[in-house]
């Protein structure tokens, strides 16, 4: 029986997460889930509303080293669901490693990947597992590319994309998908992708592409945007050493929304954490706008329509297969179905719990990881189509094409 701690478990990926853990989908046995956050009204919310006698309440600033060491004590699995710019990061990894707990997160950004990586030996010497980056994107993403690599005896390129579209009437108001920070950050900051066998930095919103997709989403604009998987899938055992020179990551978010995002990275709120003075006082732009998005959400909730998110996940990788050329596409489609329902970001949510879950029904590798580097493809995707994701592989030699 398992012990599982998560980390901002009231937040809307952290809550998303719970409820996976504990749906009859679940392959391990959980004697509880520690639910922390500094947020008592909505923990008590989420109680009430699962009925779990498994879910505890546990009060919890993660700035407080000693409380957070509180927590983790005696848990199997630290779930860390702590937004990625908040600024927690690395202490509350360091602090998994000293409790000596295995650990996941969201990733995303790669703001602390290369940092988090870095600590691998330590966290092997200590017998400790970490999987960093275990949403959709990162994450599922991470799979997805093992999988399409695997295909492939040696690899030219991987170019990795998400796509997301709404159907419905449209939203008067702006409802982020996630973080408010990481999609400004995904608009605004550099990113790092992998060209001509290096690293190299691109400017916001640069390599757009334009790709023909079916229904709903249809031709779509995808740019470049700071990511993790970039930084970790080609340097990945298996696939540095087929040869692959590039791996892209692009993002493509429904076109109203994404005009509402490039609107607010103009209007300056791409450098969200740099002090602005407003009346003799100092405030960041981020808790600014975060404030105002939540209180126009929550003033007219009656007035946002019943929308379905469509997401597709897709990665082309491109090689030889016995010395003939060869293209394999991975896909994966999230189209709306009852068992999202309660889900803010469903994808994101259940992949979280399945890595966690996969990471508990071992076996263990104890170090620090991506997803593509720790995780079975076939397995994890057999926990995926539990959950209803379509998922398709297609191979492409010569003139012939498989599919499975």
């Amino acid at each position: 029986m398992s012990i599982i701690t998560i980390l901002g478990g009231a937040g809307m990926m952290g809550q998303g997460i719970i409820r996976d853990l504990l749906s009859d989908r679940a392959i391990v046995s959980i004697s509880e889930i520690r639910l922390c956050d500094s947020a008592r009204g909505r923990m008590e919310a989420l109680q009430a509303h699962l009925g779990d006698p498994r879910l505890t309440l546990h009060d919890l600033d993660v700035s407080n080293p000693a409380a957070l060491q509180v927590v983790l004590a005696g848990a199997d699995l630290c779930i860390n669901g702590v937004p990625t710019l908040a600024g927690h990061q690395m202490p509350i990894f360091a602090a998994a490693l000293a409790a000596r707990v295995d650990y996941t997160d969201l990733g995303g950004l790669g703001t602390y990947t290369v940092k988090q990586i870095a600590l691998h030996d330590q966290f092997k010497a200590a017998g400790v597992v970490a999987v960093i980056g275990t949403g959709s994107d990162p994450g599922l993403s991470n799979v997805i590319c093992r999988a399409v690599a695997d295909r492939l005896d040696l690899i030219d390129s991987i170019k990795l994309y998400w796509a997301a579209e709404l159907s419905g009437p449209e939203n008067p108001v702006l409802c982020p998908p996630y973080s408010v920070s990481t999609v400004l950050a995904e608009y605004a900051h550099p990113s790092t992708q992998f060209l001509n066998g290096a690293h190299v930095q691109c400017a916001p919103q640069t390599g757009q592409e334009e790709i023909d997709l079916p229904a709903p989403w249809g031709r779509c604009t995808f740019m470049y945007s700071a990511h993790s998987e970039q930084l970790t899938v080609p340097l990945a055992q298996g696939i540095a050493d087929k040869g692959i020179k590039e791996f892209t990551w692009k993002l493509h978010l429904p076109r109203r929304e994404h005009e509402a995002w490039v609107g607010l990275v103009k209007a300056g709120f791409g450098d969200f954490d740099r002090l602005v003075t407003v009346n003799g006082m100092q405030i960041r732009p981020l808790d600014v706008l975060n404030a105002v998005i939540e209180r126009n959400m929550a003033e007219n909730a009656d007035t946002i329509p019943d929308q379905q998110s469509n997401e597709i996940h897709f990665a082309i990788g491109r090689g030889s297969i016995g010395g003939r050329p060869a293209t394999v596409r991975g896909e994966v489609v999230l189209r709306p179905d009852p068992i999202y329902d309660g889900y803010v970001d469903a994808g994101t949510s259940m992949n979280a719990s399945i890595a966690a879950q996969l990471v508990l029904n071992g076996p263990r590798k104890p170090g620090v990881w991506a997803c593509e580097s720790y995780f079975d493809a076939e397995a994890y995707f057999a926990e995926c189509r539990k959950r209803k994701f379509d998922i398709r592989l297609t191979v492409d030699q010569g003139f012939v094409a498989q599919s499975n």
